[in-house]
């Protein structure tokens, strides 16, 4: 109890201090004469049509002028737009749940892709060959962000809990490290650092595929956002999203291009397609959200109330509407 207690009241932080790193990985600066938009992103394969967008100067079509930062999780996206560093976000489901749940003003715009191919990180000497063997070990994982909700899923497979294991709360970057030093017996991080793990433990490299969680790559408003910028910004992501239909390979060196070294062109080329894009606000949506919703609630003592009408007033369907109506099938 007293853990969880912890963890709650780190999120809470979190979620209630602004960053004062937005600019940190700026894409490029504003000012080319249309109305400035900031757009804070995290997920280089998730939110795809932004550094596609970007990459092919696709914004002054619609005569805008974003400006993207990439920061180094959901997380930290999020805190940015709700810090007034960015207008709008490119965040994962679960930042922003806990953001609904803290009473924090956004809005939900679209739901951008979705991705279920995760992997849990481990050791063959540690002998975890089914998630129940799990139970008494320690998993290393960045607490607050899509990641720790994929674990969740996978100690659920098993019947298991975060209570029957030692949670170890590490940078998406600091997995690797601290499985290759045995400081943790298993890891979940984001999929950009599974070729590092093969690298780093070699012949003791071990892994368990799971499926059982899709994530999703949300844009979200903060209070200063515009509607006719938004709608601008989602009318050109749509563009990119075509653009990567069509030319998948081409979309995929853009991606690399924009990650500015941070993404290897075999990793982008490996998992990209297994990414769905495709700009929607649906019932599915609204329902996986209340499911992490309850979820947050009961494991790390979230306030705020986890119902079906409450997240739907934390959606605003009307920009994607004017860009994709088909595209808005929630009620």
């Amino acid at each position: 109890m007293l853990r969880s207690r912890a963890v709650a009241a780190t999120l809470l932080a979190v979620l209630l201090v602004p960053l004062a790193t937005a600019c940190a990985g700026s894409s490029g600066p504003v000012g080319a004469g249309g109305p400035a938009v900031t757009l804070a992103a995290s997920d280089h394969l998730g939110g795809a049509p932004v550094y596609i967008a970007q990459e092919r100067k696709l914004w002054s079509a619609e005569g805008i002028d974003v400006a993207v930062t990439t920061q180094p999780t959901g997380r930290d996206a999020l805190n940015a737009v709700l810090g007034g560093q960015a207008q709008l976000g490119v965040v994962g489901d679960l930042p922003a749940v806990t953001a609904v749940l803290g009473g924090r003003e956004l809005r939900i715009v679209a739901d951008l892709s979705r991705f279920s191919d995760w992997r849990l990180l481990t050791r063959t000497d540690r002998g975890i060959t089914g998630f129940a063997a799990l139970k008494g070990r320690k998993v290393g994982v960045p607490q607050g962000t899509n990641v720790e909700y994929a674990l969740s899923r996978m100690l659920a497979s098993a019947r298991l809990t975060a209570t029957d294991v030692t949670v170890v709360n590490l940078a998406p970057n600091q997995v690797t490290s601290a499985l290759a030093r045995g400081d943790i017996d298993a890891g979940v991080t984001f999929p950009s650092f599974y070729d590092a793990a093969r690298t780093a433990l070699g012949e003791r490299y071990a892994e368990l595929e799971f499926t059982g969680y899709t994530a999703r790559t949300l844009l979200i408003a903060g209070p200063s956002a515009k509607d006719e910028t938004t709608v601008a910004v989602l009318r050109t992501l749509l563009r990119a999203q075509r653009e990567l239909g069509n030319n998948p390979a081409g979309a995929r060196r853009a991606v690399v291009a924009q990650s500015k070294g941070a993404l290897q062109a075999g990793y982008v080329d490996a998992y990209q397609p297994r990414y769905t894009y495709g700009a929607t606000l649906s019932a599915e949506l609204v329902a996986q959200l209340a499911e992490e919703a309850a979820w947050a609630k009961a494991a790390q003592n979230l306030p705020g109330a986890a119902d079906r009408a409450a997240l739907l007033r934390h959606l605003n369907p009307e920009p994607l509407k004017a860009v994709d109506r088909p595209a808005v099938t929630v009620r």
